[in-house]
């Protein structure tokens, strides 16, 4: 779709831009452009660390019931004789 255009395309479309919007309102159109590209850049960057975290499992939780099976046979309780 784009592959005609040679340098002198881009030369007119710069001179109808300029045209358009005058050369006082482009530095105001360039930071406006620059500081959406750059709110744009974050949220990828944000949608990245959101996928890596999802990806990763979460560590199973440790019972009590483990632990407190392996505490309840090293002491001896009213029940056992020692």
């Amino acid at each position: 779709m784009l592959g005609g255009l040679t340098g002198w395309h881009l030369l007119a479309l710069v001179v109808i831009i300029l045209l358009l919007f005058g050369a006082a309102k482009l530095p105001a159109l360039a930071k406006s452009v620059g500081q959406s590209a750059r709110v744009f850049k974050g949220e990828m960057k944000a949608m990245k660390e959101d996928d890596a975290a999802a990806a990763t499992p979460p560590a199973p939780p440790v019972t009590g019931s483990a632990a407190g099976t392996a505490a309840s046979s090293a002491e001896p309780g009213p029940d056992t004789k020692p």
